[in-house]
């Protein structure tokens, strides 16, 4: 099954995600298939959340389901999720 989920990367004590579509066999911060974007749950930046919504929609489309967190992170950028 293919999953969109965070996937961790940044240094200690400084956590940064990458929002992206992988095989949910795969370990967190395996291998990928694509990146959708990042969140810094720090805010440090006024970019703090960014996401590709077009491809978002089109993995969406193709079955991938979205982990709970990923879920409520595209409904903020605007991505229909069923």
């Amino acid at each position: 099954m293919v999953k969109i989920r965070l996937s961790r990367f940044g240094s200690t004590h400084n956590p940064h995600y990458r929002i992206v579509v992988t095989d949910a066999r795969r370990p967190r911060d395996g291998g990928y298939i694509e990146n959708l974007g990042h969140y810094d749950p720090r805010k440090t930046t006024e970019t703090y959340l960014k996401v590709n919504t077009e491809r978002a929609a089109y993995w969406l489309a193709q079955g991938a389901q979205p982990t709970q967190t990923a879920r409520r992170l595209l409904k903020a950028q605007g991505v229909k999720v069923a």
